[in-house]
């Protein structure tokens, strides 16, 4: 038996045990149009006190306690100037660090068509897990979190937001926010009066993330995203944040453990593919219950239909071949891995019924 085994399975392992605590954890990057002298364009910050507010003006390190008082694990802040035209710039620095949701206060209306499709592309295109608030944005995409409420006023900055500025909060509440919890009714004390809407359902199905009043608390209506096209590959569950999270830490840790660990290092013959298998079988165990459904039998096995159809394709006649021979075919340096796994949400409607 190799010896690579049973450490691949741990590194997997520890990936799974460490899920729930690493998604509280997230990474808000922001851009901020700032002209301040002695600033860099680049900045990341572990915590807010290492934000040094001589390097920005009073708004923009506004929206930094913003983004703090959610508590993200850290913060990447792209400057640029303020008369800098569109937000190219800034995209090219962010397109190859890793983080999980962008917020930019200031953009204005006319700037929000391009920075969505950046991200669709992103997502869809290069399958980054990148994620964005914006305000006033129908996106209809997993991606896009869609805040739409208005006039917000707010103890950490002592100020009313805009919908626009306020998603420097929204950014990080959902970047600290545990997958062992829905960013539904997530309660908003520093709100102490907001523009709530009295349609909250109507919005919350066009795709609106809303912020609404129970008479004592302030508090996110329902945490969705601003899907509302659904297809076999985007079902209704993935408009909402946490479903589109778990799935986005599942896709990380995967991609980041094979290329850390199995790229160049490791043989791909059929052993070796199961004991690949094998590895995210035991990741599998690990997020049951806060990522993944325990009442599911979440699988994952060698894509035999995948490699038939590249066997096919190097001009390999598979008709004779049933699906164990294939899987056991040198397939170079390809793996096809297939899974299927169903990912679990939180409580959050109650339908009772009371006997009398």
């Amino acid at each position: 038996m190799s010896i690579g085994l049973p450490n691949f399975n741990l590194i997997f392992k520890m990936k799974g045990v460490s899920a729930i605590e690493r998604s509280a954890r997230g990474i808000v990057a922001c851009i901020l149009r700032d002209d301040t002298e002695g600033g860099q364009a680049l900045n990341v910050y572990k915590k807010v006190d290492e934000v040094d507010f001589a390097h920005w003006t009073e708004t923009n390190y506004d929206y930094l306690k913003l983004i703090y008082a959610g508590a993200p694990s850290s913060v990447i802040a792209i400057r640029i100037a303020t008369q800098a035209e569109g937000y190219n710039d800034a995209l090219k620095k962010l397109k190859d660090l890793k983080w999980n949701y962008l917020c930019i206060p200031e953009l204005e209306a006319k700037d929000v068509s391009t920075i969505m499709a950046w991200i669709k592309q992103y997502r869809d295109d290069n399958r980054k897990t990148f994620k964005v608030v914006l305000a006033h944005a129908t996106g209809d995409h997993e991606g896009i979190i869609n805040l739409t409420t208005e006039n917000i006023t707010t103890t950490i900055t002592g100020k009313k937001h805009s919908a626009a500025q306020y998603c420097a909060r929204i950014a990080g509440i959902l970047a600290g926010l545990s997958l062992d919890r829905s960013s539904t009714y997530y309660k908003l004390d520093d709100i102490t009066s907001a523009e709530v809407p009295d349609d909250p359902d109507e919005r919350i199905n066009n795709g609106e993330l809303v912020i609404v009043f129970d008479g004592k608390n302030y508090k996110i209506g329902r945490g969705v995203n601003s899907l509302t096209s659904f297809t076999t590959d985007k079902t209704e569950d993935v408009r909402k944040i946490k479903i589109v999270e778990g799935m986005d830490l599942y896709m990380d840790d995967i991609r980041e453990t094979f290329e850390e660990n199995y790229v160049g290092k490791v043989i791909n013959d059929y052993d070796h593919k199961q004991m690949f298998v094998a590895a995210i079988g035991a990741y599998h165990k690990e997020l049951r219950g806060n990522v993944l459904d325990a009442s599911y039998d979440n699988t994952v096995a060698v894509d035999a239909e995948a490699q038939r159809t590249y066997l096919e394709s190097r001009g390999t006649d598979t008709s004779e071949m049933d699906d164990t021979a294939v899987a056991m075919a040198n397939t170079g340096s390809k793996v096809f891995i297939t899974s299927n796994v169903k990912f679990v949400d939180a409580m959050e409607d109650l339908d009772m019924v009371v006997n009398m």
